[in-house]
Parts: structure tokens; sequence; C-alpha cells
């Protein structure tokens, strides 16, 4: 095992190919500007370091990463890397994570445009990110309290599950396919366009235009706040607790709200139905 332990490294490509070593209390920075630290390296653990420079893990396998810090200047931190662990660290470079596979982040913090696009499995906790097009065309994700702030994200995500999260981000989960939220809330304007067999259950949905043109939609016991004009052209099973501002044509299948402010169905092809039970009272319209 080498020992790599407060140092210095600013030079192209430091340590490349490293096998079996562990850096600590390390600095990559400095005059030399050298890109690719810890590229193509295998069995690498990295604590309590700072990251100042560009590409530092590329091509690496079962690497973990605790304690550091990847700044702003830290472009393009991992990609075509699998088996990633990563805690307690802050990832804000732009396009901090592409292409990479079997990844677990755990209390963390990102700020990275384009982060997490392309990956395949990724378990992510008590972290909190922004970015734009967070997770784009990436498959198999676990989150768990993870907060975000963002535009466009989980755009064509597959295979997914959201529990206890808190999401603040406009066209989230557009095109998504086979996803599960659960106990989270989601907040946004036109949330989860053209998804296919996407649950929310147990959610709070807040904005403009919610979940059009969707397939195999499903709301189990979810709250909607401010959320106008929704539902158009979707398939859609849905049991809402709250007043719902308006439902415009939906496709097919049932809405059942305590309350509606209105219901536009001016569309010949729009077979949906809305069902009003309020009071003990049940309305069909």
């Amino acid at each position: 095992m080498n020992v790599f332990e407060n140092r210095v490294f600013d030079e192209e490509r430091a340590l490349y190919g490293s096998r079996g070593a562990e850096v600590r209390s390390c600095r990559f920075d400095g005059p030399a500007d050298g890109e690719s630290a810890l590229k193509e390296c295998r069995d690498i653990t990295v604590s309590d370091c700072f990251f100042n420079l560009r590409y530092p893990f590329w091509h690496d396998e079962h690497l973990t990463i605790s304690g550091s810090e990847l700044t702003e200047l830290c472009r393009a931190a991992l990609w075509y890397s699998e088996d990633i662990h990563i805690r307690d660290s802050k990832l804000h470079g732009i396009k901090a994570l592409r292409e990479c596979a079997n990844v677990v982040i755990e209390n963390s913090d990102i700020i990275s445009p384009e982060f997490g696009w392309s990956v395949r499995g990724i378990k992510m906790s008590g972290t909190h990110a922004e970015g734009e097009y967070f997770m784009l065309r990436s498959d198999h994700l676990e989150f768990d309290h993870v907060t975000l702030k963002g535009k466009y994200s989980f755009q064509y995500i597959t295979d997914s599950v959201f529990t206890g999260c808190d999401f603040d981000t406009k066209d989230a989960f557009w095109h998504a396919k086979n996803v599960l939220v659960k106990d989270s809330v989601i907040k946004g304007e036109y949330l989860a366009w053209y998804c296919e067999n996407v649950t929310f259950e147990n959610c709070t949905i807040i904005g403009t235009q919610p979940l059009c043109y969707c397939k195999g939609l499903r709301l189990v016991n979810c709250r909607m706040i401010d959320t106008d004009l929704a539902f158009e052209k979707s398939e859609v099973e849905a049991n809402i607790t709250t007043s719902v501002d308006s439902v415009k044509n939906p496709k097919s299948g049932l809405i059942r709200v305590p309350a509606v402010g209105g219901i536009i169905m001016d569309d010949p092809e729009a077979k949906g139905q809305v069902v009003v039970q309020a009071c003990g009272r049940t309305e069909e319209k």
C-alpha cells in the first residue's frame, strides 16, 4: 500500500495509474496547473484532501473519497469510473460526475451544473445538491433524504426510487420511466411531462401545470398546492387529499379530489373522470 500524506501536487497526471494507494491530507493545486491527477487508478482511498485542478478521477475503479473538497475549478471530476464511495465531501465543480457506475454518495454537498449524466446505479443520502440538468439519462437511482435546488432535473431517468426528499426544481422528471417517489416534496413548474409508469405516494406537489402527457401515472394520497391545468393529456389514476386549482383534459383514468377550482374538458379525446368527494358527497365530472 502506497501512502501519500501532507503533500502538494500540481503537475500533470501526478499519481497516474496508482494501485492500492492512500492519499491523505494532500492538496492538488499550484502553478503547474496539471490535470488528471489520479487517472486510470485502482483501489484508491482519498481522505481530507483539497482538489483545485481539472479531471482528477477518470477511468478509476474502487475509489473512496471522504472529508474532501473539490472546488469550482475542479471541473469534470469523476468520469468513466466505477465502484465509488463519496462521503462528507464537497463536489463544487461543473459536470462533477458522468458516465460512472455503482456510486454511493453520503452526507455531502453538491454544487454542480450538469451533474450525474448517464450514471448507472447511484445511491445518495443525506445530501444537498444544486445544479441544472441534474442526473440526466441516468438509471437505478436510490435517493433517501436528498434536497435539491435546480432546473431540468431527472430528465429521461429510469428504474429509480426517491424517499423523503425535498426537490425545488423546474421541469423535473420529464420523460422519466418506472419511477417511485415517496414521502417527498416536489416544487416547480411543469412537473413530469411525458413520463411513463411514475408513481407519487404520500407526496406534496407544488406548482403550475404538473403531470401532463403522462402514461401510467399514479398519485396515492398526495397533496397538490397551486396546481392549475393539471393532468392534460395524461393517463392517470389519482387520489388527492387537497383541492386542485384546475384540471384540464385528462386523457383517461380517474382523479379523486375533495375539491377542484375548475375542470376544463374542451378536447373530445379527453375521457378521464374527475370525482369530487367532499363532506360525504360524491360528484362526478
